[in-house]
């Protein structure tokens, strides 16, 4: 189910933060007041958070061993396997509106095996990066929501790896 809605907060704050970034990249800084400005400020927070979020997702769905794909924290609640499949085809189908271009025709099942569902979640990410290569700010009338789904979906990974004895890749110790 898409949502009607934009989270018009947080991607104002990734829009501010990408913004100044890539004007700190193309060598301007808030304090030399040589600040470039930024082109497309939404759509480039957007692309920015894709690499975060397919790592850290795709790591989610690997860290889940095989026997746990069938996990339910409740038993009205979906399945962790259920919950990948609906990730790989939200991707798709977002990035498809947001870029106009055909979604990739995958057909998943939430009684795939954890390989395939784990492959369709990396196809996913990377028609989204290829996808978002074409998008501009033009279409901010159009209601998006896809970085909002993926904090969302990215929570309710980390849930069901904790509910499992697993700790999430963002909550793993770091390896300097």
């Amino acid at each position: 189910m898409i949502r009607k809605r934009l989270a018009w907060i947080a991607v104002a704050a990734a829009g501010l933060a990408a913004g100044a970034q890539a004007q700190q990249s193309a060598g301007g800084t808030p304090a030399s007041g040589n600040l470039a400005p930024v082109a497309n400020p939404v759509s480039a927070a957007v692309k920015a958070q894709l690499p975060r979020f397919s790592k850290n997702m795709v790591a989610a769905a690997e860290a889940m061993p095989a026997e746990k794909y069938s996990f339910k924290p409740t038993p009205e609640m979906n399945s962790f396997a259920h919950l990948v499949m609906h990730i790989a085809q939200s991707n798709n189908t977002l990035c498809s509106k947001i870029s106009d271009t055909p979604a990739p025709d995958a057909k998943l099942a939430d009684s795939d095996p954890k390989d395939k569902l784990v492959a369709a979640l990396k196809a996913s990410f990377e028609y989204c990066s290829t996808a978002l290569d074409k998008v501009d700010d033009s279409k901010l009338g159009d209601q998006m929501m896809l970085s909002d789904d993926w904090y969302d979906h990215y929570g309710a990974e980390a849930t069901y790896l904790r509910l499992n004895g697993i700790l999430p890749p963002t909550a793993q110790p770091r390896k300097d």
